[in-house]
């Protein structure tokens, strides 16, 4: 019997079972990290796809390029914005509207620019994640001609400038009435030039930015003003007493007329104007002053006489009214003294007697005038006689005889209009013009205005006559004498005398040039059925007068030369 071979014995080792717990964290964090892993795979690819376009969201004067290459960018943006680039661009500046031509203000896309302004992509995931729902408007980058935009847009502020207004108090009749303050109005320029520069191709209206300038007052200093000035000067009348229980009461209307509030270095400041407080207070205390009277000559007596000065006694108003600021803003004593002074006259008895008598200073008669003209020449002599010219007073012919109509008791005579002979109403009166220029040339009155006849009238001395002419051409002169002087007239139905009366100062001579340049005289026919006056027509010539007037105090002598030219008297023929 065979015995059976015992068998090896086979071993075999098994690891040990892994736990449960890690096992399930690691497929947690395998599925956790899965999803990053994707979304750092897509950051990867979007940084690698994108990194040579336009930044997601970017918009250009509204036109979307987010995500196109710079080149596409730059073109949808020059067909987008083209058309736009002509128009005028609409634009409100507080309450004004107004537009702005692109062209004239040298406004140009640089497109290129534009697209490269939106920036690099950038890094930032969150960034690049919220750019797929986000837009960003860049604007333009634009070339503009500074200048020309700089003024299109002053011009603009010019329509909406409006300078801040101070603060003030005015009155309502004897009532102080609050006058706030206001801001001012400004275009904000500079801003504006920028604002225009980034967002002009839009297409839309620009709101440009304004500025508001402050006054140098608030209301806090206009209630001030009123509480501790204007309140106190209205509340109880003004006294000025005088000599001879004189009394002037200037009322709260007239206190408040005289009022006015300014703005001097940011203070409200209030000032009177004394000359309203004077006029009020002047009829009241007129029976305390003296009148000065300087002397003169009465002319109310034949002969006339001189009269001596007499001096007088007033209010100095500016030395009475010097405190009356700090009156007016007080409630308790509102009573002011008037302060008088002595008025001295400045031409006195003494100095009148050193002169000669009162006589004919200055005299001049002519003659030869018909009878129409006759009593135009009466009318304007009657309106002159008698009148007195003060000392520096000015006389003027037109202002005593205008005006020279029927109405006023003129008739229609000859007269000279556009070189040749006429009529009209009123003429005649430069015979008076002349005769009474002649008087007051020899009296040494100052000759302050005349104007000679176009041609030469034999009647009158050559150089030395005048003529007058509506209110356009006048005869004046001025009394420059201490004393004064008056006009006298003669007419007769032939001759004008006029005579000035008052004291001599000068005595005087004139003097004519030979008469020189002659020229010749034209032709005129007139028309049949027209008016018109046959000449025969005289050569026109130039000629000096030299006027000397000798001192008869000083002996010092003076000359005043004057010279005329006189045109050709033409020759008229009458009926064709």
């Amino acid at each position: 019997m065979r015995a059976d071979r015992a068998q090896p014995q086979v071993i075999t080792a098994t690891a040990p079972a892994e736990p449960a717990r890690p096992r399930r964290r690691r497929l947690l964090w395998t599925l956790i990290a899965a999803p990053f892993a994707l979304l750092a795979v897509a950051y990867i690819g979007d940084l690698l796809y994108s990194k040579d376009r336009v930044v997601r969201g970017v918009t250009a004067a509204g036109v979307p390029i987010g995500g196109l290459t710079l080149t596409d960018a730059e073109d949808r943006l020059r067909a987008e914005v083209s058309p736009r680039a002509t128009r005028p661009i609409p634009v409100t500046a507080g309450p004004a509207r107004d537009e702005i031509d692109p062209a004239s203000a040298g406004l140009t896309v640089d497109w290129r620019a534009t697209v490269e302004q939106s920036g690099a992509q950038p890094v930032n995931p969150i960034t690049r994640l919220t750019s797929l729902f986000e837009t960003r408007e860049i604007g333009v980058v634009s070339t503009a001609d500074d200048d020309a935009l700089t003024a299109a847009l002053d011009r603009l502020d010019e329509t909406i400038a409006k300078d801040p207004v101070e603060g003030t108090v005015r009155f309502d009749g004897r009532e102080p009435v609050a006058v706030d303050p206001e801001n001012g109005l400004r275009l904000d320029v500079d801003t504006s030039a920028d604002l225009l520069k980034r967002d002009w191709a839009t297409g839309r209206t620009i709101d440009l930015p304004i500025v508001e300038p402050e006054p140098a007052t608030t209301a806090s200093d206009v209630r001030e003003a009123i509480d501790d000035v204007a309140a106190p000067a209205v509340s109880a009348p003004l006294v000025i007493t005088g000599d001879d229980d004189t009394r002037a009461t200037v009322d709260e209307d007239v206190i408040a007329a005289a009022m006015t509030f300014d703005v001097e270095d940011g203070d409200i400041l209030a000032t009177v104007d004394e000359n309203v407080i004077v006029d009020a207070a002047r009829p009241q205390l007129a029976d305390s002053e003296t009148p000065r009277r300087d002397a003169t000559l009465d002319f109310a007596v034949s002969p006339p006489a001189k009269v001596p000065s007499e001096d007088g006694r007033r209010i100095d108003y500016g030395e009475t009214l010097n405190d009356v600021m700090d009156v007016l803003t007080s409630t308790d004593d509102r009573e002011i003294a008037a302060v008088y002074v002595d008025a001295a006259a400045t031409f006195t008895t003494e100095d009148i007697a050193k002169l000669g008598p009162v006589e004919v200073i200055g005299e001049f008669q002519t003659s030869g005038f018909s009878g129409a003209s006759g009593r135009n020449i009466k009318r304007a002599a009657e309106a002159i006689d008698g009148i007195v010219v003060a000392p520096g007073e000015t006389f003027s012919l037109n202002g005593a005889t205008n005006p020279r109509t029927a109405a006023n008791g003129y008739v229609e005579s000859g007269i000279i209009l556009n070189g040749r002979p006429d009529t009209g109403v009123g003429g005649g009166v430069s015979q008076v013009a002349t005769t009474l220029f002649n008087a007051a040339y020899f009296a040494g009155m100052d000759l302050v205005e005349h104007q000679e006849h176009s041609y030469y009238i034999s009647r009158y001395p050559a150089g030395r006559e005048a003529t007058v002419f509506g209110d356009e051409i006048d005869v004046k002169f001025r009394n420059d004498g201490p004393t004064p002087v008056q006009i006298q007239t003669t007419w007769t139905s032939s001759a004008i005398t006029v005579q000035l009366v008052g004291i001599k100062r000068y005595e005087v001579s004139s003097a004519q040039s030979p008469r020189s340049k002659p020229t010749s005289p034209r032709t005129i026919t007139i028309p049949a059925g027209e008016s018109c006056s046959a000449s025969g027509g005289a050569p026109g010539f130039t000629i000096t007068d030299t006027r000397t007037l000798r001192d008869i105090v000083t002996g010092d002598i003076r000359t005043e030369s004057h010279t005329v030219r006189y045109d050709p008297i033409p020759k008229v023929v009458c009926g064709g």
